[in-house]
């Protein structure tokens, strides 16, 4: 019996730990693509230059803008150019802007952790340029981990593995339904003591009835259907 009862709280408990991971899923799926449909790009910040402000690991969320609305303290996200030797993207905020060649505007950035600007100068190609509105600490190293190929295959792969292992605990347990009812009956017939012969305990009103019956036959011969026969 001890079994048949905690089979369905472990049942109920491996549904809880499911639903959990599904709504956990569920929100990281959310949170991921919400940004893009409102019109923001997301960049993991894996360096220090601009700790204090946006520390390492933080993610910022970025809104593309007008080049031409761009201004002296926004910070923005860029590949440097080619001749920086620099081959990833740089969020640092922009120091100066000068007047270049054939109209173009010359940038110059630093980051707030640098003692000093950076080295190199740029002028913008495209006519917008993405400009950090937001950023949240912390979330990025989740990003950084998922970059390895072994933390990505544990963090999709246990999961995926928990819920198959419940999805099988819940079949089998599905199919053995007549297994817990012969428990059950089996307990309970190990329950009721064995009394013997069988006893039938009569209501007071048929004991009285009967008892009238026997004051009324009493003295008579028995019929002969009831009579005991001497032959052997």
């Amino acid at each position: 019996m001890r079994a048949a009862q905690t089979r369905p709280i472990a049942r109920r408990l491996g549904g809880l730990v499911v639903n959990l991971l599904l709504v956990t899923l569920t929100l990281g799926a959310i949170a991921y693509v919400v940004p893009s449909f409102l019109g923001y790009e997301r960049y993991v910040i894996t360096g220090g230059s601009m700790t204090g402000t946006i520390d390492k690991g933080s993610i910022v969320f970025s809104k593309n803008t007008p080049a031409a609305d761009l201004k002296v303290g926004d910070v923005i996200t860029y590949l440097p150019p080619a001749s920086s030797g620099v081959s990833t993207l740089v969020t640092h905020r922009i120091l100066s802007m000068e007047p270049g060649e054939n109209g173009t505007t010359v940038f110059r950035t630093q980051g707030d952790a640098n003692p000093d600007p950076d080295p190199w100068t740029f002028s913008l190609v495209g006519s917008e340029q993405p400009v950090v509105q937001h950023a949240v600490p912390k979330v990025g190293w989740l990003m950084i981990a998922m970059a390895d190929r072994q933390v990505r295959m544990l963090v999709v792969g246990l999961p995926a593995a928990i819920i198959a292992l419940m999805a099988l605990v819940q079949l089998i347990g599905a199919l053995r339904p007549s297994r817990i009812n012969e428990d059950v009956h089996e307990e309970a017939v190990e329950a009721v003591p064995n009394c013997g012969d069988r006893v039938d305990v009569l209501s007071p009103a048929w004991a009285t009835a009967l008892t009238s019956v026997d004051a009324m036959t009493s003295g008579r011969p028995a019929p002969r259907h009831l009579a005991t026969s001497g032959r052997s």
